[in-house]
């Protein structure tokens, strides 16, 4: 195969590494030419089929913390900031499983491969989940809920790469729209659920339990997965598994040719990149690696705090603009629905406009709405804004899981988005105790002014300091 560069551009790899053209990077340019059919469109979904689980999982945190709380297991609000036997301490423990998830254990996908990891985080989550349903104290709630946290995170950064390598350049945003919106899929499946089952017991089984359980059996089609979706032919390349990696690229070649009925194009220019090396944290400290880590880990905690801030606490802040604890979980349900549909949306567009700026719209969008929401008590209006308020943090999340995952190169992608994602993971588990704070002392109106602010931090992050990536090979941006 010829080996060149991208016309007009010099050879783009890291400092100080020595440069040589690599079967990885012959690899990337034949994916990158790839055009968009079915077969690559079920690749994604057979991923994002496993992804449907963890959500169904973070979403149902909040929709299930009433139930916890009239059964007397958790209580709504605690004496103490950090109060440990309430619904707060279950939120954080969700997040900080999520923290040692994403942080502690990043790097076992850059070490181990995307598929295999994909499958055993599944089955960590799916059995965790099962225990965690049939504690009877708070403290085993919260200690199986921090257990089955740590797979979800192994699980969320595994998928994000996994897309991003599988797909070609012209699709990855669109692909990880398609990939949020099978996983949010999750989130009006949990509401509906939780409004019929949280509220009643079934066989004498409090029903929050059964909403728990209900989720925990991903773990049936974990092989089904795992025997469909190939594992990704950069990963492979990269980590000297050569021949492995041709013959994933050539069967999916073979597929896609067949189903468009005409030949490929040719491979795109290759790009120059450094020769096989074991993954590095070091390199991550390095230009210009090192600004987009401090960038994306700032982001990530701030937009945690007011994505999770509202999403995990909807049916309480409900019940605080007036509404009764079952009439909450019936809206909460009906806004839920705008989960799925925000991803499906963002597929017209993330490949159009620039990815930073759709994060800086959203972040906009959810301080208008936001503010408006603290300020009405009409049902209507609330259910309206709190559509829109979901909407527009799917936006950010469609754009924000495809935007992290293209700035770091295949050799430590995972261990970066692992390291970034950790920092949304803490804000995330400080949002219950921040919310709960605001809740408690300044009502909801005081819950969004502290989201507002979190939000602005969200635009000055990535609208100042962001780089532009549509359109942009992968080896491209990693330079």
């Amino acid at each position: 195969m010829q080996q060149s560069v991208t016309a007009g551009n010099p050879p783009l790899v890291a400092p100080n590494v020595h440069v040589g053209i690599n079967p990885g990077a012959e690899i990337s340019a034949r994916m990158d030419r790839l055009p968009i059919t079915r077969h690559l469109w079920m690749l994604v979904f057979l991923i994002s089929l496993g992804g449907f689980f963890e959500v169904y999982d973070l979403i149902f945190t909040g929709y299930i913390a009433p139930g916890m709380a009239k059964s007397g297991l958790l209580q709504t609000t605690t004496h103490s900031f950090f109060g440990f036997n309430g619904i707060a301490g279950f939120i954080a423990a969700t997040f900080a499983g999520l923290f040692v998830g994403t942080f502690g254990f990043g790097w076992m996908p850059d070490r181990y491969g995307r598929r295999t990891v994909f499958t055993f985080s599944l089955l960590w989550y799916s059995v965790g989940s099962a225990i965690m349903a049939f504690q009877t104290t708070p403290e085993g709630v919260i200690l199986w809920r921090f257990i089955t946290g740590i797979g979800v995170g192994i699980e969320i950064i595994t998928i994000d790469s996994y897309v991003t390598e599988l797909v070609p350049q012209h699709m990855r945003g669109r692909a990880m729209a398609f990939n949020q919106m099978v996983m949010f899929a999750a989130a009006p499946v949990a509401a509906i659920l939780s409004y019929w089952l949280v509220p009643t017991t079934l066989f004498g089984i409090d029903g929050w339990r059964i909403v728990v359980l209900a989720g925990s059996v991903g773990a049936v089609l974990v092989w089904f997965i795992r025997r469909a979706v190939p594992e990704s032919p950069r990963w492979l390349a990269t980590h000297g598994h050569v021949e492995k990696g041709e013959r994933v690229v050539s069967k999916i070649e073979e597929i896609v040719t067949r189903q468009t009925g005409k030949p490929l194009p040719p491979p795109l220019p290759v790009i120059e990149q450094p020769a096989h090396r074991r993954a590095s944290f070091s390199e991550l400290l390095q230009p210009p690696y090192r600004s987009r880590l401090i960038m994306l880990i700032i982001f990530n905690f701030c937009q945690a705090i007011g994505y999770y801030g509202f999403a995990n606490w909807v049916p309480t802040l409900l019940i605080g603009q007036g509404i009764t604890v079952t009439k909450s979980l019936l809206y909460s349900f009906i806004i839920a629905f705008a989960l799925p549909v925000g991803p499906m949306l963002a597929m017209f567009y993330a490949d159009r406009i620039q990815r930073k700026w759709l994060i800086v719209a959203g972040a906009l969008a959810v301080i208008v709405c936001g503010i408006a929401f603290g300020q009405v008590r009409s049902v209507a209006p609330l259910i309206v804004l709190g559509v829109l308020i979901s909407l527009a943090g799917q936006t950010i999340s469609v754009c924000y899981h495809a935007y992290q995952a293209e700035l770091f190169p295949t050799a430590v992608r995972c261990r970066a988005n692992g390291i970034v994602y950790s920092a949304s993971r803490v804000g995330a588990m400080m949002s219950g105790f921040f919310i709960a704070f605001l809740l408690r002392d300044f009502g909801v109106a005081g819950v969004f002014t502290g989201i507002t602010a979190c939000m602005l931090v969200v635009v000055v992050s990535i609208g100042v300091f962001g780089p532009k990536t549509n359109g942009k090979r992968l080896e491209e941006l990693c330079h």
